[in-house]
């Protein structure tokens, strides 16, 4: 069994550390989880196989081993755009060669719980675009929903291909320093990220080829399959035997077009823009050197608004002009559905929990962050009393973006977020500090505990999949809690590991 040493090498001959391993000296965080180490100081027994390999790895091989990493990356482009970046908004993607473990036992209870979530989700979009029994019935505040901005009046009384609306979803969990997951947000409107996860992968795999041999680690390699068996099986009635799928790309200035060109080239689909496709008699069409093509599902990685400049925003030149009367005509399935941004709606999130009593009868499997919702007085003055204290979210970002982080703010800052949410308290949420769980991870000063959460994707069509484990995002800052990409964070492979 490893155990930590106390000092941050081992014993030195004239000063100079003798051949440190990696896990030397290495001290978890003092009130956080950690992921490969108990309190007791040793790791865990699903991982310790693992620990004890890595642990053999002097800091010079782990330093071999990174840089073979980065040069994959580098060689295969695995990027994102950051655009607020003035260096340059072209990265390399962070990662992080020690990966995150989950135990099979504890990975079926996550698996459950998300499968219910999704289709929770599912139930209440179906709803509110048809009978609106929650709103009727007082489970959700009508104004909340009716006022999202993800709301879609467009598509009231329509039911999509097949039934589903979230075809695609991205779950952020986190894990408290008890050791118990909560779902931080769910994101179903064009959730990103998947793709670095399989490169993760297959990174690891050519770094560290003899681990992969030692422990039987469950695969993800199957996504892309999985995905467009899932988006053939809700085509219309009326698709091609083999229904054609293509991905919508906005194009290569998309912070996530690497994902956008890798997954349609993984499935085996084309990688279309707004110019390839054309609308004619409320049938969708790619132009191609062969001639019209007609497309029978779409997976669409641009917002609502820029869809289809006949329904939404008019000076979309990323969408196909009547694309949405081909869509509403059920001509064609579009993944994820119109509107779904109501379900990921922050002030709506609050409410999933009460929403799987409505609908299933059942208890949430997995459990939301405790969440105060400024639309409502009691929250709202709460907030504003303890804004050193919370985190305050605004409802319609993402990617960590217009976010204040309470106990390390100014008073300029939070007088400012005051009067922000005077102004519209709708357009925010409140939610305490949760201490995320930590992993190890390399960093200049060695390997230390770094903060992590947990974005599984789960599919959906006539049946639902998750993809085993995720991706672990990583704040590479010491003590920081932010862990999107776009604020500097980087990733790690997730092992969700057969048989415990």
């Amino acid at each position: 069994m490893t155990t930590l040493t106390s000092s941050r090498y081992p014993p030195s001959l004239n000063g100079t550390p003798v051949n440190p391993k990696l896990f030397d000296g290495y001290s978890p965080h003092p009130s956080a989880w950690d992921e490969l180490f108990g309190r007791t100081g040793e790791p865990y027994a699903h991982c310790s196989t693992l620990v004890e390999r890595l642990g053999r790895l002097s800091t010079t091989e782990f330093h071999t081993r990174r840089s073979n990493a980065d040069l994959a990356f580098v060689n295969q482009g695995i990027t994102f755009s950051v655009y607020s970046d003035r260096r340059g908004t072209e990265k390399i993607f962070p990662f992080d060669l020690i990966p995150r473990t989950i135990p099979a036992a504890e990975w079926t209870n996550l698996e459950a719980g998300l499968i219910q979530r999704i289709k929770v989700l599912n139930l209440f979009l179906d709803d509110v675009y048809h009978d609106q029994r929650i709103l009727k019935e007082g489970v959700i505040p009508t104004e909340l929903v009716l006022g999202s901005k993800g709301f879609r009046k467009e598509m009231i009384g329509f039911s999509p291909p097949g039934g589903v609306y979230i075809h695609i979803c991205g779950t952020d969990l986190i894990r408290d320093s008890e050791g118990h997951f909560l779902v931080l947000e769910d994101n179903g409107r064009t959730p990103s990220g998947v793709s670095y996860v399989l490169e993760n992968r297959a990174v690891m795999k050519r770094v560290f080829p003899q681990l992969f041999h030692d422990i039987r680690v469950t695969r993800v390699e199957d996504y892309p399959h999985r995905l467009r068996d899932a988006l053939s099986s809700v085509a219309p009635a009326s698709a091609n035997p083999q229904p054609y799928v293509v991905v919508l790309s906005p194009g290569q200035y998309n912070s996530a077009y690497f994902e956008h060109s890798y997954l349609a080239r993984h499935m085996g689909v084309e990688l279309v823009f707004g110019p390839d496709l054309f609308v004619h008699e409320n049938v969708v069409y790619l132009k191609t050197t062969r001639g019209p093509q007609r497309v029978d599902v779409i997976y669409r990685r641009l917002d609502d608004d820029f869809l289809d400049p006949e329904a939404f925003r008019a000076d979309s030149l990323l969408g196909v002009p009547g694309l949405f009367r081909a869509y509403r005509a059920g001509n064609v399935t579009l993944a994820n559905a119109v509107g779904t941004g109501v379900a990921d709606d922050k002030a709506i999130y609050p409410y999933v929990e009460e929403m799987t009593r409505f609908y299933l009868g059942e208890e949430p499997i997995l459990k939301n962050v405790p969440t105060y919702i400024c639309a409502r007085p009691d929250d709202y003055a709460y907030t504003l009393e303890h804004l050193d204290e919370l985190v305050v979210k605004p409802v319609a970002e993402s990617g960590g973006y217009g976010m204040l982080m309470g106990p390390s703010s100014t008073a300029t800052q939070r007088a400012e977020f005051a009067a922000k949410i005077r102004e519209n308290p709708r357009d925010y949420i409140a939610q305490p500090v949760v201490t995320l769980s930590t992993c190890p991870t390399w960093t200049d000063e060695g390997t230390a505990p770094r903060h992590v959460d947990l974005r599984p994707y789960i599919i959906s069509g006539k049946t639902t999949w998750v993809l085993p484990g995720g991706l672990t995002r990583t704040a590479l800052v010491k003590g920081s809690l932010v862990v999107n990409s776009s604020q500097g964070g980087g990733s790690k492979d997730t092992w969700v590991l057969e048989n415990g």
